[in-house]
């Protein structure tokens, strides 16, 4: 063989020998993410190949599979009462990919999950796994309640109803919502109603209850009052505070007044400060307590953490750096402070339950297509926040603030109730921005422990209603009253 034969037969060997080698790499090193590349359109055809398993609710699903005639993504999924549970489920698009439920359990739902996998026999004929179902802890009857009161206020906002004792969420609403099965297909008209929602300033496909944080106004007095007692700054909840109103902000020359007239707040006690929720008795109370102790207190609530429910939430924010006048106006639930509604449930829920915060959870149970349990959540404590005796001072300032204060309008006929209403302040120019209307309270059973707790949150932004009828205990006790009445009837 002469020389140039030789070296294209060399080049040739060479070019063949790289080919085997990039085909073994590719086969056994980059096999699992060619195979999931979100490009591959492959990987869609089989996630869309065979009907997928339910959400349930109530013991009902609230999702199914319907078959798409003429696409190789033979079914895409519709939803049932989409827009009242979309902050629950989620969407799954064969354009847009998967939120919330849909997404974090999407192996399950899918089959794909190593625990639905077909057995040898199965494998060799071709039998493929079938989806399983994940069974959420919502009451339907709450999350009726909780939606309905927010449409008909017309509001954006946010309700959570956590079950103080187990942790349970009983209800998830957010409005303006979405129905997710209208953008569920591949199609461009669903292409472009995705487009729509996604661009639109009222956010519709924002979960307001677990993903936005706000300013939470005075319903944080709660976490102000258990703080204060918990660390010796309060020890009798009926003694004069001696904190003047309108209160004088430290290091400043600025005085913070109240809702009710001065004289009604000027040196109360702190039960009373919560009855007409006295902002000079919470500024007090944060100011000496400290923002270290302040902190420490909101992050055994959950503050400063992402919680995993299991679906992922924003984190609620008690700030490391504050000077004086700042922690004073953590207090009252405004400065740099922020939070989720389901923070505030939280909070509210662990009061509720003596002092112990249960970690939020929305999903009792992963079930196999055979109705045989995958998975079953337990309850599991995240935090004792503050000590019995602690919680029940505040419990005891929330009933009174419901029985003869500004809580009044959450009362329930023969059953003990707490709660507070909050109003806070937002935005650049506070004069402009119309505040935030809060409510959060529980309710007790004949054996005084509560079975749910509530967080309302009102964003009065697009209502016709004057500012001056912009309040926690208006716009938020009826909506807290309603879910409350749903899961004690139940």
């Amino acid at each position: 063989m002469n020389r140039p034969l030789r070296r294209i037969a060399v080049f040739c060997g060479a070019l063949t020998l790289a080919l085997l080698v990039r085909a073994t790499w590719v086969q056994f090193a980059q096999s699992d993410t060619l195979a999931n590349h979100p490009n591959n359109h492959r990987v869609q055809i089989e996630t869309f190949a065979q009907p997928r398993g339910n959400i349930i609710v109530g013991g009902a699903p609230i999702t199914a599979s319907v078959a798409t005639p003429g696409s190789d993504l033979k079914y895409k999924r519709v939803y049932k009462d989409g827009p009242m549970y979309a902050p629950v489920t989620g969407y799954l698009s064969q354009a847009q990919g998967a939120t919330f439920l849909e997404g974090v359990h999407g192996d399950v739902l899918s089959g794909k999950d190593s625990r639905l996998l077909a057995g040898p026999l199965d494998t060799l004929t071709g039998v493929k796994p079938r989806g399983g179902d994940v069974i959420t802890t919502i009451d339907p009857k709450a999350q009726k309640a909780a939606y309905k009161g927010l449409t008909d206020l017309n509001a954006k906002g946010a309700v959570v109803a956590l079950d103080p004792r187990t942790g349970r969420i009983l209800a998830m609403a957010s409005t303006p919502s979405y129905d997710p099965s209208v953008f569920a297909g591949i199609s461009r008209k669903e292409g472009e109603v995705f487009k729509k929602l996604d661009q639109d300033k009222a956010k519709p496909l924002s979960n307001r209850a677990m993903r936005e944080i706000y300013p939470p106004g005075s319903t944080f007095k709660i976490l102000t009052a258990a703080a204060a007692l918990e660390h010796g700054t309060v020890t009798d909840i009926n003694a004069p505070s001696g904190a003047p109103a309108p209160y004088p902000l430290p290091q400043s020359t600025t005085k913070i007044g109240n809702v009710v007239p001065n004289s009604q707040c000027d040196k109360v006690s702190m039960k009373t400060g919560l009855q007409w929720s006295c902002n000079n008795v919470f500024l007090d109370a944060a100011l000496k307590t400290g923002k270290d102790k302040m902190r420490e207190t909101a992050e055994k609530f959950g503050f400063n953490k992402e919680q995993f429910t299991p679906v992922r939430t924003a984190a609620s924010g008690y700030p490391e750096k504050l000077d004086k006048p700042q922690t004073a106006l953590t207090g009252m639930g405004q400065g740099s402070l922020t939070s989720t509604p389901l923070q505030m449930a939280m909070v509210t829920a662990g009061l509720a339950n003596d002092g112990k915060v249960m970690k939020p959870y929305m999903v009792e149970e992963l079930r196999g297509p055979d109705l045989s349990p995958l998975a079953k959540t337990r309850p599991e404590v995240l935090n004792q926040a503050v000590s019995e005796a602690t919680a029940k001072k505040v419990q005891e300032m929330m009933e009174f603030t419901v029985t003869d204060g500004s809580g009044s309008k959450v009362k329930i006929d023969g059953v003990t109730v707490g709660g507070k209403p909050g109003t806070a302040q937002h935005g650049a120019d506070v004069r402009d921005e119309r505040p935030y209307a809060w409510f959060v309270s529980y309710a007790k059973q004949s054996d005084g422990t509560s079975p749910v707790a509530v967080a309302v949150l009102v964003d009065p932004e697009d209502m016709d209603i004057s500012r001056d009828a912009i309040a926690g205990g208006r716009l938020g006790a009826p909506i807290a009253k309603a879910v409350m009445q749903a899961v004690l009837k139940k």
